[in-house]
């Protein structure tokens, strides 16, 4: 009897464990909240338009559009920053470089260019694919093909994923910069050269069309038409950091994004679609004209599949080629597939999109 511990000691002991359990507990609680980011930024490598800025001509833009970042993360108190950069690829570059950013989209060259010089990105899935340039030159022009091109003034925004496709087009007309007179230009800036003729040509993309429809312009070739070699792609990267810190969030994204990419896809939706995408600016009718003739499915596809990770490689091979870059780029490794494949099986979309070989067949 002696040895028997009293009851009122252990209802104690009882108490002061489980007040300490439900401390941690609580502490547990309050870490993982203030481990929650309070905003998500996500760098966008084009010049928005509009108040407030958006833009178009991808799931992305739907993504933006539709508020679907916004509406996942509001339970949770997260705000989504949408960053505009002027500069595209080059300036995103840059912001990742300063850690400014949590996600970008962006384009296939100036991520091998971010990773030549270092930064630590990976790809998530892709947003807006098989996309073509466009040669435009004065109504007027006596110009008629690309040959023609050669010892005239063309801007060509450098840097960019509309470089480098130029580059491959005019290499396939036994062409290359040196045999121009390259002028560097944004698009904005290469679109009223055109129009008040200061250049002889632009190589630029879908908002030709309304220089073309305004009679300012003349498109004398779009490349898409040349193969799936003369198209780049589109994508959205995550920074290593944020990766690491927060997969559960990056999943989430990602899970919104591949929503954008369905809805963006289906045939039902092509006209509520293009009046979306009016909104950055971009007339109907120019969107009209830049998915003639294609699927949504074929260009808004997430997928990351045999034929994309060709499209990096060849990418990271010309940009080594033409000394874009000092070093080569593996690709191997750079993409992370996991939370895009866990979002399509949880959608039901596993066999939604069609699968494209290494030479853009589709597979199976």
């Amino acid at each position: 009897m002696a040895n028997r511990i009293p009851r009122t000691f252990l209802k104690t002991v009882f108490l002061l464990r489980s007040a300490l359990l439900a401390a941690v507990l609580a502490f547990a609680s309050s870490q993982a909240h203030a481990d929650k980011p309070a905003v998500i930024r996500i760098g966008v490598a084009q010049q928005g338009a509009g108040d407030p800025p958006t833009f178009g001509g991808s799931p992305a833009a739907t993504v933006q559009q539709l508020q679907l970042l916004e509406k996942e993360f509001a339970a949770d108190g997260i705000k989504i920053e949408w960053l505009f950069f002027k500069g595209a690829g080059p300036a995103v570059n840059e912001a990742i470089a300063d850690k400014s950013l949590d996600f970008a989209f962006q384009g296939d060259l100036p991520s091998v260019l971010g990773r030549a010089n270092g930064l630590k990105t990976r790809i998530l899935l892709e947003s807006g694919v098989r996309v073509g340039v466009k040669f435009a030159v004065p109504p007027d022009s006596p110009v008629q093909s690309v040959k023609d091109l050669k010892g005239r003034r063309v801007s060509i925004f450098r840097g960019t994923n509309l470089q480098l496709v130029a580059d491959n087009v005019l290499a396939a007309n036994q062409l290359d910069e040196r045999d121009l007179r390259v002028i560097n230009l944004d698009s904005a800036s290469a679109l009223a050269a055109l129009s008040s003729k200061g250049v002889d040509a632009s190589v630029n993309d879908y908002h030709l069309y309304k220089l073309r429809d305004q009679g300012l312009a003349k498109i004398i070739y779009e490349s898409q038409t040349g193969g799936p070699q003369f198209t780049r792609q589109s994508h959205l990267l995550v920074l290593d950091d944020f990766d690491r810190a927060h997969p559960d969030i990056v999943q989430r994204v990602v899970n919104a994004f591949v929503k954008g990419a369905q809805w963006s896809s289906e045939e039902a939706n092509r006209d509520a679609l293009f009046k979306l995408w009016e909104k950055s600016g971009v007339s109907y009718a120019s969107w009209q004209a830049e998915f003639a003739n294609q699927t949504l499915k074929s260009r808004n596809s997430p997928l990351i599949d045999p034929f994309i990770v060709a499209r990096y490689k060849a990418v990271a091979s010309d940009a080594l080629k033409l000394k874009l870059i000092r070093q080569p780029v593996v690709v191997d490794g750079w993409f992370e597939p996991r939370y895009l494949e866990n979002a399509l099986h949880s959608q039901s979309l596993e066999h939604y999109w069609t699968r494209y070989d290494a030479q853009g067949k589709p597979l199976g």
